[in-house]
C-alpha cells in the first residue's frame, strides 16, 4: 500500500492522468457500448462482468461475443480474439526497451494495463525509444485512468442492457467515438494506408460468417503495413551515404 500511495503522489502519475483525461468520454462510450453487447449477446451479468475484467479488451469483446452467441467452434473464436488483439505484439516490441529492466511479475501487469490509447499518449510524452526516470509511474496514471473509466461504463452497460432500447443507437455512437481513437493513432503514410486497406478489405469481406471480414480486415492491414516498412528501408538501404 505504501508503493501504491507513492506511486500516486508521484508528479509523472498525475501528469500521466491529466494528459489522459481527455481520451476518456470516447473510452467511456466504446465501453458502455461493450458492456450492453455482452448482456444482449446472450452472456449473463456475472460472466460480462468477469470477461470485462479478465479480457479487458473491447474489439475481442465484441468480436467474440456474436461467435459466442451464435455456436461459432471454439477455434474459431479464439482465432479471431487473437487476431483483433496482434497488434499488441508490436506495442509490445516498443514499450519492450522501455519496461525490459522490470521483474517479470511487474511487466506481466503492465501488460494488463496496456491499450492502443496508452500507447499514443506514452509515445507522445516519451518519443525517445529509451528507458528515462518516471516513465513507469507516467504510464501507470495513464493506464489507471483508461482502465477505470472503462469498467465503469462497461459495468453501467452491463447493468443497464435490459433497459436500454435499441433506437437509442449506441452501437452507432461506440463505432463513432471508436473512429475517433482510431483516428489518433494514424500517426504517418503508413499507418495511414493500412487502415485504408483493412476498412476496404472489411466491407468487401462483409457477406463473410462468422465475422470473418473482420480477421480478413486485420491481415490485409497488417500485410500492407509490413510491405510498406519493408519497402522504406529498401529505399534507405539504397540511399548513398552523404
Amino acid at each position: 500500500m505504501a508503493a501504491i500511495r507513492e506511486t500516486v503522489k508521484d508528479a509523472h502519475f498525475r501528469r500521466g492522468v491529466r494528459e489522459m483525461l481527455p481520451f476518456t468520454p470516447g473510452m467511456a462510450a466504446w465501453g458502455l457500448v461493450t458492456g450492453v453487447a455482452m448482456v444482449k449477446g446472450g452472456l449473463g451479468v456475472p460472466l460480462a462482468v468477469f470477461m470485462s475484467l479478465t479480457v479487458y479488451a473491447g474489439s475481442a469483446q465484441l468480436v467474440s461475443v456474436p461467435l459466442i452467441a451464435s455456436g461459432a467452434p471454439e477455434i474459431v473464436i479464439w482465432a479471431a480474439a487473437l487476431c483483433v488483439n496482434l497488434r499488441f505484439m508490436l506495442f509490445s516490441a516498443q514499450w519492450r526497451v522501455v519496461f525490459d529492466h522490470l521483474p517479470r511479475a511487474k511487466r506481466v501487469a503492465l501488460v494488463y494495463l496496456a491499450a492502443d490509447i496508452n500507447m499514443l499518449v506514452f509515445q507522445k510524452a516519451w518519443p525517445e525509444p529509451r528507458a528515462q526516470a518516471g516513465q513507469v509511474p507516467y504510464f501507470l496514471g495513464g493506464a489507471a485512468t483508461v482502465w477505470l473509466s472503462w469498467q465503469l461504463a462497461s459495468f453501467t452497460g452491463i447493468a443497464l442492457a435490459e433497459v436500454i432500447p435499441e433506437r437509442w443507437g449506441l452501437g452507432f455512437a461506440g463505432t463513432l467515438a471508436m473512429l475517433g481513437l482510431a483516428y489518433g493513432l494514424v500517426s504517418d503514410r503508413i499507418t495511414a494506408v493500412a487502415a485504408v486497406v483493412a476498412g476496404a478489405a472489411a466491407v468487401a469481406a462483409f457477406a463473410l460468417p462468422l465475422k470473418l471480414n473482420i480477421v480478413l480486415a486485420i491481415a490485409a492491414g497488417m500485410a500492407a503495413f509490413s510491405l510498406m516498412q519493408a519497402s522504406n528501408r529498401g529505399k534507405q538501404a539504397q540511399e548513398p551515404l552523404a
